[in-house]
């Protein structure tokens, strides 16, 4: 069953540096968008309780948590669904969990849409998407932004995302911007997205191995100047 996004709704997304908040309530959008860093955990909840105050709801109010899903940042991701289950379960709110790729692409409207971003370690998370249909096109995918190719039979349309803004940037044009928690949002309340229960919420991880071992940072950077 779908949430009742008539009642308020709040969207956390910590995937990035930025610490992202949007809540929407029948009186309007309340956001947060703040460079955080890596003082994610030390701030989301008191910018949380910052947006409560402001709309005068509480978490007991919600229909629902949306949440950034992934891929994205690590230690981030499980920061910010730590939090979304933290708020939800006391109240039996469901979480809908919208993955990092997804609202990148809907910034832009194409049948071939390259959304891409930085992973670290010399890779980018990209996958490709039919925004006009709303297809996604491709696996959810990591790897080298050289490599990355259109699937057979795809026309690149346009590319999103801050791979865009790297030093090796995929081989395609694009703009470097992300999406907001506003964003993430928007894309919930379309139902493309299923709610489950704060227990059964996860991440979507892509990157099998977080960190390489030396020997394998060695050997990857061995086939790169090759």
């Amino acid at each position: 069953m779908q949430p009742d996004f008539s009642r308020p709704v709040l969207a956390v997304d910590t995937s990035t540096s930025f610490l992202s908040l949007a809540l929407q309530t029948a009186d309007g959008l309340f956001v947060r968008h703040t460079e955080a860093g890596s003082r994610q955990s030390e701030l989301v909840l008191p910018q949380i309780a910052g947006l409560f105050a402001e709309a005068g709801a509480g978490a007991a109010d919600l229909a629902a948590v949306v949440y950034a899903q992934g891929p994205g940042a690590f230690t981030g991701l499980r920061i910010g669904l730590g939090v979304a289950q933290g708020l939800a379960a006391p109240f039996g709110v469901p979480l809908v969990g919208v993955p990092c790729l997804d609202a990148a692409a809907y910034l832009v409207r194409g049948r071939g849409v390259l959304a891409a971003a930085d992973a670290r370690m010399g890779e980018v998370f990209y996958a490709w998407f039919d925004t006009e249909h709303r297809r996604r096109l491709s696996p959810y995918c990591v790897g080298r932004a050289a490599e990355i190719a259109a699937p057979a039979g795809v026309a690149f349309s346009d590319g999103i995302g801050n791979a865009f803004a790297l030093p090796d940037p995929p081989p395609f044009a694009g703009s470097p911007a992300m999406p907001a928690a506003a964003d993430y949002l928007r894309l919930a309340q379309t139902g493309d997205y299923p709610a489950c229960d704060a227990a059964e919420a996860s991440l979507l991880y892509v990157r099998d191995k977080i960190a390489l071992t030396a020997a394998e940072q060695a050997a990857r950077k061995a086939s790169g100047a090759a």
